[in-house]
């Protein structure tokens, strides 16, 4: 098996306790979500219920407001309920100059409907934008201050702390895009005033794919994204009022929040505070190894704890596409190359034309794995 350095578009290898979690669900459980009274759906219900307290936990949201966590396909999902269900026509919306397209396709969406204002706050060399600049462009209007936590190309950690105490004071709702820093960076909901916090199950939560969810704070009313059969008050033609009903039009993915469910477990065990220390390491280690490299441009915040084990880099004027092929094919070493699904962050770090090979590290990474890599990387920048 080689060397896999693709975490911030999936985790791999998932904890062993999340492929028994999903192979269990198939085998002993899988009834359909509030859609029966037996004892399988009875069981289905509570794992949800469950799976919901433990994001609670580990993203600092208060008990009573567990049932406000609505699951998704996707942290892509997430951020268009949470967009399009908010949003209304004269609304001004802030948001930064690295965000993926994930959330910058809906905003641009919005925007060329005619339905909001965007401002964009310049992030420069792919770094975390300045709050000072975010505060002055609000508006009478603003309705909405939305931004990544963390940059899927640079890594670089976006300081939400001070946006939420902004947004507080202002009175605005803020929308964190956590794709990148659940269960590998410390969220706090509360003690941060996120208003919607959009995640996804499969990248640092180690869960599988297609599982994620949206945390809607108790002072918004949001336009469902999806209608359909909840399982509860089939009668009206109206979605239900109460969360999470509301949200989860359909039958949920039962075995991806078992799977969900056993990743948040095995990450509460292992501590969020060990899995960081890890990854920081070897993010660090890669990242002086690579700067060391003639030739080997590395890009974002210099300081890897200003960062996601993200590590993003060029070598010469080379096209990243060309060297990630080199890695696997030659070398058996996965990565991501090109822009990555944020061109706006490419046009930061002046990327656009060249892309960027991007290594992003795990859990079950290796300093040994780190160190091939680097002695692979400098026999291609010698060419």
């Amino acid at each position: 098996m080689g060397i896999y350095l693709d975490n911030a578009a999936t985790s791999f290898p998932k904890p062993e306790p999340v492929c028994q979690g999903v192979a269990e669900y198939l085998k002993t459980a899988c009834a359909s979500l509030s859609r029966g009274s037996h004892r399988g759906a009875v069981q289905v219900e509570e794992m949800f219920l469950e799976t919901r307290s433990l994001l609670g936990e580990l993203f600092n949201v208060k008990p009573e407001h567990i049932n406000r966590i609505v699951f998704a396909s996707g942290a892509t999902e997430a951020l268009n309920t949470a967009v399009q269900g908010l949003l209304k026509p004269g609304s001004h919306v802030i948001t930064s100059g690295i965000e993926h397209n994930a959330l910058w396709r809906p905003l641009k969406m919005l925007e060329r409907e005619g339905i909001v204002e965007l401002s964009v706050i310049p992030c420069p060399e792919g770094h975390a934008l300045d709050p000072e600049e975010l505060a002055s462009a609000l508006r009478d209007n603003t309705a909405l201050v939305a931004v990544t936590h963390a940059s899927n190309v640079t890594g670089a950690i976006q300081p939400i702390p001070q946006i939420g105490q902004i947004c507080r004071e202002a009175g605005i709702p803020l929308l964190v895009d956590g794709a990148q820093t659940g269960g590998v960076y410390p969220i706090d909901v509360d003690g941060w005033n996120i208003s919607l916090l959009a995640f996804t199950g499969h990248k640092g939560l180690m869960g599988p794919q297609g599982t994620g969810g949206l945390y809607i704070g108790p002072e918004l009313e949001l336009k469902p994204l999806k209608y359909g059969g909840t399982g509860s008050a089939s009668l009206p033609h109206e979605m239900p009022a109460w969360l999470p009903d509301r949200f989860e039009a359909g039958t949920p993915n039962g075995p991806g929040i078992a799977g969900l469910r056993a990743a948040v477990k095995f990450i509460i065990a292992e501590g969020l505070e060990q899995i960081r220390r890890h990854e920081l390491e070897l993010a660090a280690r890669l990242q002086q190894g690579l700067a060391e490299i003639p030739g080997v441009t590395v890009y974002g915040p210099a300081d890897p704890a200003a960062k996601v084990p993200i590590v993003s880099c060029n070598v010469g004027g080379v096209d990243s596409e060309e060297v990630a092929y080199v890695l696997d094919e030659v070398y058996d070493i996965q990565v991501r190359a090109g822009l990555h699904c944020a061109p706006q962050a490419h046009r930061a770090l002046g990327t656009l034309d060249q892309g960027a090979v991007r290594f992003s590290i795990g859990y079950f990474n290796t300093k040994e794995q780190i160190d091939a890599v680097l002695e692979v990387v400098e026999v291609i920048a010698r060419g």
